[in-house]
């Protein structure tokens, strides 16, 4: 029998949360004091558990991407210099990659190989999966108008990082076909002998550069762009490091 100073010790146990799980633990245990039972919320637990927004082969081919991009822009800067299109349009040293013709070459064909290896394994686990449908598809020329006009206003949200607006899907799509572009516009002024239906597809080898350079323009622009945006939105550099 308890004496009125006494007190009952717990008589149940909080049970253990289980990794993974939402749960919204209330433990209750019942307390003795003079006679009475009196009870006490002694602990709430409640795991948050956020979904993955990027899995992890997503943040690899998007860093993988993102260092070929840079490599071949700074590559193909220096080969640009050894013949300009525009007289207005030049890069200094600083930021092109090779030191000369011959060695900025040899680093832009090395990474040609693996932007391309990147971007089709990209497209074919994208269509596999059916994130690339998921994500960037379901697209209207009012929802871009739409978004457009918040973005401009500076009221597009960010809430969900899982969820592109239509601006973004836009954008990313615009990105895909600009790197197929790239791809082809670069094959032709690798082998034009070799490739003589797409060196006229291309209006031959002198309009192909101009192609290939308006198409890593975009690519750069869509670079720099894409900086900023994660600069105002810090989030979104987290979720492509760490998943979520």
């Amino acid at each position: 029998m308890l004496r009125p100073h006494e007190s009952q010790a717990p008589t149940e146990r909080c049970p253990r949360i289980t990794a993974g799980i939402r749960q919204d633990t209330r433990c209750t245990t019942g307390y003795a004091s003079a006679g009475r039972h009196r009870l006490a919320i002694l602990d709430e637990e409640i795991v948050l558990t956020n979904p993955t927004v990027h899995p992890a082969w997503v943040r690899a081919f998007h860093w993988i991407n993102a260092a070929a991009v840079i490599l071949m822009c700074m590559s193909g800067w220096q080969v640009y210099e050894a013949s300009p299109l525009f007289s207005f349009v030049r890069f200094p040293a600083s930021i092109t990659l090779g030191g000369w013709l011959g060695g900025a070459l040899l680093w832009h064909f090395a990474v040609m190989w693996i932007l391309v290896a990147n971007f089709i394994a990209y497209l074919v686990l994208g269509i596999m999966t059916g994130r690339l449908g998921r994500t960037l598809f379901a697209l209207s020329i009012r929802t871009v108008a739409t978004d457009l006009a918040a973005a401009l206003r500076g009221k597009l949200g960010h809430g969900d990082p899982s969820q592109y607006n239509a601006v973004q899907k836009l954008a990313y799509l615009v990105v895909i076909a600009d790197i197929v572009l790239i791809i082809l516009s670069g094959l032709t002024l690798w082998k034009p002998v070799q490739f003589p239906v797409l060196r006229a597809l291309m209006g031959g080898y002198d309009n192909a550069r101009v192609v290939h350079f308006a198409a890593m323009s975009v690519l750069a622009g869509f670079f720099a762009i894409h900086v900023v945006m994660v600069a105002l939105v810090p989030r979104s550099l987290l979720t492509m490091i760490r998943g979520r």
